[in-house]
C-alpha cells in the first residue's frame, strides 16, 4: 500500500514538473498570441499586458486586405504537399533499395548518399540557383519543390524501418507468386505507415517554414510563398510601429504548421517508443 502511495506522489511530481517544462515551453508561443490581439497603438507604449484590455482582431484583418495573401497561402500548400510527397515515394523506393535488394556498390552509394547530411543547404544555394535559372525554372513550382525533393534524412529512416521489417512478410508474399513491386506496395509498404507519416510531418514542416529557398529562386509577388510574402510586407519599422500586425502574421503563418502536427503526432511517439510495426 505505502509503495503504491509513494508510486501515486511520485506520478503527481512527475506531471507537475512536466506542465511547468510545458508551460515554459509555450510560453513564447502565448506572448506572440497575446500581441496579435493587441493594438498596434497601445503595443508602442508596453507589451507586458498581454491578457488585459484593449483588444483588437484588426491585425488578422489586416492580413486579409493585403492583395496577394491567400495565393500566397496557396503557393506554400502547393509546394509543401508536393515536396512531402515526392520525399515520400523517393525515400520509399530507395530505402527499400538498400535494406532488401543487393547489387553492387550498395554499401558505398549507402555512404555517399549519407554524406548529404553532413552538407548545410546553404552551401548548394549557388550552383542550384544557376542551375535552375539555366533551366528556365525560376518563379515556378518546379523550382520551388524540386530542391527539397532529394532527403538523406528520408532514405536513412526508411531503409531503418524497412530492415526492421521481418524477411519472412516478403517471403511469404512471393511464395504465392506475388512480384516484388506488389510485395512492396501491398505487404511492405503498409508496415511502414508510421515512419511514413513522421518523415510526411518533417517534410511539410520543413518546407513550409522555409524561407532562403524561396527567397532566392522567387521573384516574383505571384510566386511567394507564405514566409516570403509576409516578409515583404513588413516594413523596416514593423517592430515600433506594428508589432501587433506582426504577431498576427507570425500566427497566421504558423497556424497550418501546428494544426497539421496535432493531428500527426501520435505518429511521431509510435517512432520514437519503436511502436506502430
Amino acid at each position: 500500500m505505502n509503495a503504491i502511495v509513494r508510486g501515486g506522489w511520485r506520478d503527481r511530481i512527475l506531471m507537475a514538473a512536466l506542465t511547468l517544462v510545458a508551460l515554459a515551453w509555450m510560453s513564447p508561443l502565448l506572448w506572440v498570441l497575446g500581441l496579435s490581439f493587441k493594438p498596434n497603438m497601445f503595443l508602442q507604449t508596453r507589451t507586458d499586458l498581454i491578457f488585459s484590455p484593449p483588444f483588437t482582431i484588426a491585425n488578422y484583418f489586416d492580413i486579409a486586405r493585403v492583395s496577394h495573401v491567400f495565393r500566397w497561402l496557396a503557393n506554400s500548400a502547393i509546394v509543401a504537399l508536393c515536396q512531402t510527397l515526392g520525399v515520400l515515394v523517393l525515400s520509399s523506393l530507395a530505402g527499400y533499395g538498400f535494406a532488401r535488394t543487393a547489387f553492387p556498390g550498395r554499401k558505398i552509394l549507402f555512404v555517399i548518399v549519407m554524406f548529404g547530411l553532413a552538407v548545410p543547404g546553404q552551401l548548394t544555394f549557388i550552383p542550384l540557383h544557376r542551375l535552375f535559372a539555366d533551366w528556365n525554372l525560376q518563379n515556378t513550382y518546379a523550382g520551388l519543390v524540386l530542391p527539397g525533393v532529394a532527403a538523406p534524412f528520408g532514405v536513412y529512416l526508411m531503409a531503418r524501418y524497412f530492415r526492421a521489417i521481418p524477411v519472412e512478410l516478403e517471403e511469404a508474399a512471393m511464395l504465392d507468386n506475388a512480384s516484388r513491386l506488389k510485395t512492396f506496395l501491398l505487404v511492405i509498404l503498409p508496415q511502414t505507415l508510421p515512419a511514413q507519416a513522421t518523415l510526411g510531418i518533417f517534410t511539410f514542416l520543413s518546407c513550409w517554414n522555409d524561407y532562403l529557398w524561396p527567397l532566392v529562386i522567387g521573384t516574383k509577388p505571384e510566386m511567394y510563398t507564405l514566409t516570403r510574402g509576409l516578409a515583404s510586407t513588413q516594413t523596416n519599422f514593423a517592430q515600433s510601429e506594428g508589432l501587433g500586425f506582426l504577431m498576427a502574421q507570425a500566427m497566421f503563418a504558423a497556424l497550418p504548421a501546428l494544426t497539421i502536427y496535432v493531428f500527426f503526432q501520435k505518429y511521431l511517439v509510435a517512432v520514437a517508443v519503436g511502436k506502430g510495426r
